[in-house]
């Protein structure tokens, strides 16, 4: 993901577009929060089984990758979680559901095609709604988290195209915003502008 001269956002992108065929059930934005939780929760939980999937198989690379996602996801369910206090203080979130993973090969591609609805169906339908209500706070967790979500589905593919080929590379994640950078050829996020020397090394 290049960096932008602004940060994008729902205004100053095209990106946003929710697909034809949405499967989201969209309410308030209060109960998209909650949803959002409880998606994120599980795909946290479906990340760190497959980390010990691609472990156990000596995908170490591919291992730190599932991980550094998984701890991804827990920054959304925190961002989420704290819109959702807000309204609802004493809100609690969803416990991990047990999880469990395949093959790393088909891991990876259950990992993109999860993102891949949360950047282009979910986040979208629920950021519309945000801005319908006038909620700029969510709007703006809504739209970090769509972003990182797009940038997880493409490393998943990648690691997926070239699971006999790895390299040395670390993953790096923004404890902003979720976003993950394969190597340590960045300066910041592109997602929320953070500078590289907060990104915590997987």
């Amino acid at each position: 993901m290049k960096v932008r001269d602004t940060q994008p956002t729902a205004e100053n992108s095209t990106n946003f577009d929710v697909v034809s065929d949405s499967q989201t059930k969209v309410g308030t934005t209060l109960e998209n929060l909650k949803a959002a939780v409880q998606g994120e929760t599980g795909a946290s939980a479906k990340y760190a089984a497959f980390a010990q999937v691609a472990r156990d198989a000596g995908y170490e690379q591919i291992a730190r990758q599932f991980e550094a996602t998984s701890a991804a996801e827990q920054i959304h369910i925190k961002l989420e979680v704290n819109e959702i206090k807000k309204v609802e203080p004493d809100y609690v979130a969803p416990t991990a559901p047990d999880a469990a993973g395949e093959a790393t090969d088909l891991n990876l591609i259950s990992g993109a095609l999860g993102e891949i609805y949360e950047t282009s169906d979910m986040y979208p339908s629920f950021i519309k709604v945000a801005q319908e209500e006038g909620d700029a706070a969510a709007e703006l967790v809504f739209t970090r988290a769509k972003l990182a979500e797009a940038v997880h589905a493409q490393l998943y593919l990648n690691a997926y195209n070239d699971i006999d080929a790895p390299d040395d590379d670390k993953y790096y994640l923004c404890p902003v915003c979720g976003y993950i950078h394969k190597g340590d050829d960045f300066e910041k996020c592109p997602i929320c502008f953070a500078q590289k020397s907060v990104f915590k090394e997987f």
